[in-house]
């Protein structure tokens, strides 16, 4: 009878090699494996190691902290160690979900893809997201377009985001809330500009006044209504017009596709005072406005709401000469005025106020003709001459030639 060969102690080296070599290859992996055994907070699993492994149970839990998981199951788990001092394998199911979110989120960042999280906690200067597995940092400036004050309504609600930076052997991954609404804002205004023609009426609601004029929204995007575009008639501010949260109509003026702004316009929708402007005010006609604005180089009077004209400085007094007109008018005095020029196409129109009243320089000539004597005061000494006030408010210039 012929007896087996015994083994030697080069074949329990090979079976040695074998079987540590076969262990070591599970080790820094993710397996598949059976659920054994539930046993109070831990989950029993066989990975076709020679000892099964423990993993706590909360580690299978959802975010409401509970698991349907039961015997049988196949889930997969990540192995620290093949045999810890208790002979036990040692797994991770959090671990295993790392590494596979991990992998998942590499392909998706590379390819510029979103990804989706749930804001679960708050940190210094951010939140942490939890991306299926893999934590991230969302910082707060990242969260929304517009500064929130509270982000409890956002927390532990499934959300799309984006990547902005990810570091695999720090750990590191940082996302942004903030990009995905901005590329949805600007999706939607693309899809709401393509909706609008310039010449169109809408409505809008007043969101915000400037000096220089109003931003409008449309419906989810804003316009800008220029000062110059609210009224005909002179405004200084466009808070004499309109206020914040009115809702007003408006014609698009202009949009300009490529920076997507829109100009608006009130006054377009209301008929153009200077339309026969030439017809209604004809050279010569003596009218009466109010002044509504004086500058170093005349007063500007309004002959009705949306036109004014301009009494020039040289056209404000017969006898006044260099005064600056604050002198001969005030704001909101009511005025006679005498139309010299009118140009319609420019929306200009040239006023005199002198020529409203009687010239002086006639009166005068008429009651005193050349060779007349004339007595008067000295209003003024100059190296070349005298001034001498004369009867209404003439002047009369005496050389020094002439004096004696």
């Amino acid at each position: 009878m012929a007896t087996s060969a015994q083994p030697t102690r080069d074949d329990f080296a090979a079976l040695l090699d074998a079987s540590l070599g076969e262990n070591q290859s599970f080790e820094g992996r993710v397996v598949r494996g059976v659920v054994t055994a539930l046993e109070n907070e831990f989950v029993v699993i066989d990975v076709g190691l020679k000892s099964e492994g423990r993993v706590p149970l909360r580690e299978f839990a959802g975010l409401d902290g509970k698991t349907d998981l039961k015997v049988g199951d196949e889930v997969e788990v990540f192995v620290d160690r093949v045999e810890n001092a208790q002979g036990e394998a040692m797994l991770s199911r959090d671990r295993a979900r790392r590494e596979a979110s991990w992998d998942a989120l590499e392909t998706k960042f590379a390819a510029g893809e979103r990804v989706e999280g749930v804001i679960f906690g708050r940190v210094k200067g951010g939140f942490t997201v939890d991306l299926d597995g893999a934590v991230a940092f969302l910082p707060g400036s990242q969260v929304d377009i517009r500064p929130v004050h509270d982000v409890t309504p956002l927390m532990n609600l499934p959300q799309p985001f984006q990547v902005l930076k990810m570091d695999r052997k720090r750990g590191n991954i940082v996302v942004s809330r903030r990009s995905i609404l901005e590329e949805s804002r600007a999706e939607a205004r693309t899809g709401l500009i393509s909706s609008l023609a310039e010449g169109q009426i809408v409505d809008g609601t007043v969101k915000n006044i400037t000096d220089y004029g109003a931003f409008v929204d449309l419906g989810g995007i804003d316009g800008l209504l220029h000062v110059t575009d609210i009224s005909y008639k002179r405004i200084n501010h466009p808070s004499e017009a309109i206020t914040i949260g009115e809702t007003v109509k408006v014609q698009i003026i202009r949009i300009n596709s490529e920076t997507q702004r829109i100009s608006l316009g009130m006054k377009q929708l209301e008929s153009d005072p200077w339309e026969g402007a030439s017809v209604k005010y004809p050279v010569g006609a003596k009218l009466t406005g109010a002044v509504t604005n004086i500058t170093e180089y005349g007063a500007f009077v309004e002959l009705e709401p949306g036109i004014e004209g301009l009494v020039h400085v040289s056209e404000m007094s017969w006898t006044k000469k260099n005064v600056h007109p604050g002198k001969i008018v005030s704001t909101s005095q009511e005025v006679d005025v005498i139309v010299l020029e009118v140009d319609a196409e420019k929306r200009r129109i040239s006023l005199g106020l002198k020529q409203a009243q009687s010239n002086p320089w006639d009166a005068f000539a008429d009651k005193h003709p050349v060779g007349s004597v004339v007595e008067g005061e000295v209003k003024n000494a100059t190296e070349f001459g005298l001034f001498i006030g004369l009867d209404g408010d003439v002047d009369g210039m005496v050389h020094m030639s002439d004096i004696a």
